[in-house]
C-alpha cells in the first residue's frame, strides 16, 4: 500500500531506534508479543493526557484509538484524494466509505464544480 513519504520517514526513525519484535512485528508489548488491549488503553489515556489540554481531555476528542482511522480518512477526503483510493487505502468499499463519511464526501461540491469547469474549459483559457 503505497503511504505518503512523511509517514515512511517517521517509520524509518522507528525501526532504526527500536528495531522489530522476534516475530517480526513493528511495535511489541513491554516484554515482547502482541500488544493487549489493556496496555494499549493505557498507554493511550497517557498519551491523550500529554497531547491535549486539560479542557481537550475532558471531551471525546481521540478518545478511543479508532478517531486516529477516522481522522485519517476524513483528511484524506478533504484533502481531495479520490474517494475510491480512500476507500481502498481504508479497506473499506466505496460503498462503506460513503454510508460512514457521506457527510465529508457531500462537503466538496464547490471544489468538485471547479474541477468540472476546468475539464470542460477550452485549452489555452
Amino acid at each position: 500500500m503505497p503511504i505518503p513519504p512523511v509517514l515512511v520517514a517517521l517509520l524509518r526513525l522507528h525501526l532504526n531506534q527500536y528495531g522489530v519484535s522476534d516475530d517480526g512485528r513493528l511495535f511489541r508489548a513491554v516484554r515482547g508479543g502482541r500488544i493487549g488491549s489493556n496496555e494499549y488503553t493505557e498507554v493511550w489515556q497517557a498519551a491523550r493526557q500529554v497531547a491535549l489540554s486539560a479542557d481537550e481531555v475532558e471531551t471525546p476528542l481521540a478518545d478511543v484509538p479508532y478517531s486516529f482511522r477516522h481522522a485519517g480518512v476524513s483528511l484524506w477526503i478533504k484533502a481531495g484524494v479520490d474517494p475510491v483510493e480512500v476507500a481502498r487505502r481504508a479497506g473499506h468499499t466505496p460503498a462503506v466509505l460513503w454510508k460512514f463519511y457521506a457527510k465529508i464526501l457531500r462537503d466538496h461540491q464547490q471544489a468538485s464544480n471547479r474541477l468540472i469547469d476546468d475539464a470542460l474549459a477550452e485549452p489555452g483559457q
